[in-house]
């Protein structure tokens, strides 16, 4: 766990900008190693074509990305603002 912790201080290094960046990036890591997974259980070839995928976001389809957006906006006027 000491790779993990080492990793988690570096990233609260980075701006807000890079952490979302990097969000996103890691967010696309799991979502293509899940989908692989899934394709390797079923049978379906391993790597099937380009991968598409990373240029959707992030995002499920169930949050308004505007929102979401807003949100962090928000979380981070707050965060600076009180400290």
């Amino acid at each position: 766990m000491s790779i993990y912790n080492e990793v988690r201080s570096q990233v609260e290094t980075l701006t807000p900008d890079e952490q979302l960046q990097l969000l996103e990036e890691l967010a696309a890591l799991v979502r293509q190693r899940v989908k692989t997974q899934s394709q390797d259980e079923n049978g379906s070839p391993k790597h099937p074509g380009p991968d598409l995928e990373r240029w959707f976001g992030f995002l499920p389809k169930r949050v308004d990305p505007l929102e979401f957006q807003l949100k962090l906006r928000r979380e981070e006027w707050d965060k600076e603002w009180h400290e």
